[in-house]
């Protein structure tokens, strides 16, 4: 069987190292307009989003929503939208990315009750859908087609 890594190459996909947090969360780091963050990688995650204290970290524009946004422990939270966002995770790069914004803290409190560090936001599957993401546990990556 050929290596992995190499058929996936030649197909086109980038690849984008993660980590594996204390909570057993998938960690990687993304750029989001230029600066960069922490993340957590969430296949059940439907959108990319940030917590309201980072929109302008991340020099986002935000625009009021009438979605709520539901979670791991909490539901009916109010969201703002961003659209015309750049999101680049190690060599692959998107303009495309609608992030939800809405109040983390929950999901940092939970964090950092096992000692792990907080996260800017997460990421979402609309990103992996997007580059027809594979996920390789074993070796702690995510590959990206664009």
């Amino acid at each position: 069987m050929k290596n992995l890594h190499a058929v996936i190459k030649k197909k086109g996909y980038k690849k984008i190292a993660f980590k594996v947090s204390k909570t057993q969360h998938l960690l990687v780091k993304a750029t989001i307009n230029g600066v960069k963050g922490n993340f957590i990688l969430d296949t059940g995650a439907s959108n990319c989003c940030i917590d309201y204290e980072f929109v302008d970290f991340f020099k986002v524009s935000a625009k009021d929503s009438k979605t709520k946004a539901a979670g791991a422990g909490a539901t009916g939270m109010d969201t703002q939208i961003g659209k015309g966002i750049e999101l680049q995770m190690g060599r692959w790069k998107t303009n495309k990315v609608q992030l939800v914004i809405f109040d983390l803290t929950h999901v940092n409190l939970a964090l950092t009750q096992y000692k792990a560090k907080p996260v800017h936001g997460i990421i979402g599957a609309d990103v992996l859908l997007e580059g027809k993401a594979i996920i390789d546990y074993f070796n702690h990556y995510l590959y990206l087609m664009k």
